[in-house]
């Protein structure tokens, strides 16, 4: 498995990072622990939670159970310096703590929670896991609306954050940071102020990037290069669309479209036939698809670590079987066809 630098840190890890968002609700804690077990034996090094998880359904109840379930695994097997922990405090509107937004009083409390649940001392990536100003993200680009925006409130969120941060850094709590669903402008702003406090920088975005979700590919995947920050390209299989399991209207049991027949706003009336043209260079290049999905994130012109999620150890083990996988120019060749004519689907 191939090792990348994470941002500028001095943390390597895996090409692929492990999705917990299923444990506790799809996928039993048992699943969880032979899931992790599994991708440490196949060099996948990197986990990816939040104290929001599990989702399918999200909600107060459940809010923790995930963090528990990886906390759990730490205590019964002692292998807690074996991973790189990443995991995210909830933003406004959360259901956690009454709907409070980010600020250096929530994160303060949400690191104190995370660190108990998952049984450690140190998280080493703590990521926000949506800006309180808002994001384009989860198909809010179509009218999204930035005209309500006040920067000098948003500068000082971000000083008061930073600040909590840097504290939090320095007492060992959490070693690096990152964001989540934010913009170019966002991730710029965090950097700029970072640099004048001389706190610590923003490593790495989590921003859903897929076959068939491409709003990564210009202004943000240019400051992912210029400045090293780290693309976790979540929903990288396209919440299941490009496996194929949808395909004539299908709806596997336990599946997340069985669970959620709007996909998050993803269902659509082009989908599935958009879906359709990727399984097709899949097969005329004689790839499954899942790897082909997994390994073109991987081949990014950009530093992009896709995050892959399992509901079953079947669907564990398929990925698993395409670590490894590099794709010709005759595959990008088509796929850059395919996106040209058939664009966002959703």
């Amino acid at each position: 498995m191939k090792t990348v630098r994470l941002g500028r840190t001095d943390l390597m890890v895996s090409q692929l990072c492990l999705g917990s968002m299923t444990w506790g609700t799809q996928t039993s804690q048992d699943g969880a622990f032979a899931q992790i077990e599994a991708s440490l034996d196949a060099g996948i090094n990197f986990i990816d939670t939040a104290e929001a998880y599990p989702v399918n359904p999200m909600n107060k109840e459940n809010a923790g159970k995930t963090e528990e379930i990886i906390g759990n695994w730490f205590a019964k097997t002692g292998r807690r310096d074996e991973v790189v922990l990443a995991t995210k405090v909830a933003g406004v509107g959360n259901y956690i703590r009454d709907g409070e937004e980010i600020s250096a009083k929530t994160i303060r409390e949400a690191v104190e929670g995370s660190l108990t649940r998952l049984q450690t001392d140190v998280i080493d990536l703590y990521q926000l896991h949506w800006p309180n100003r808002g994001s384009y993200m989860f198909r809010q680009n179509w009218t999204y609306d930035p005209s309500k925006q006040n920067r000098a409130a948003t500068v000082a969120h971000m000083e008061d954050v930073l600040g909590a941060l840097q504290s939090l850094v320095a007492e060992g709590k959490i070693r690096h940071i990152g964001l989540s669903n934010e913009s170019a402008w966002g991730t710029m702003m965090w950097l700029q102020i970072a640099e004048c406090m001389g706190g610590p920088r923003m490593e790495s975005i989590q921003n859903e990037y897929s076959l068939l979700c491409r709003l990564y590919d210009t202004d943000l995947a240019e400051l992912s290069h210029n400045e090293d920050i780290s693309l976790l390209a979540f929903s990288p299989l396209a919440v299941g669309y490009l496996t194929g399991k949808y395909q004539g209207g299908a709806m596997p049991e336990g599946s997340r479209m069985s669970i959620n027949s709007q996909m998050g706003g993803r269902a659509s009336d082009r989908v599935l036939g958009v879906a359709q043209v990727y399984l097709d260079i899949a097969a005329k290049h004689g790839l499954d698809p899942v790897h082909m999905a997994l390994a073109w994130c991987c081949q990014r012109p950009f530093p992009t670590i896709p995050i892959f999620g399992a509901t079953t150890m079947d669907q564990m083990n398929h990925i698993i079987a395409g670590k490894d996988l590099v794709l010709e120019q005759s595959v990008l060749d088509d796929i850059n066809a395919a996106h040209r004519a058939h664009p966002m689907p959703y």
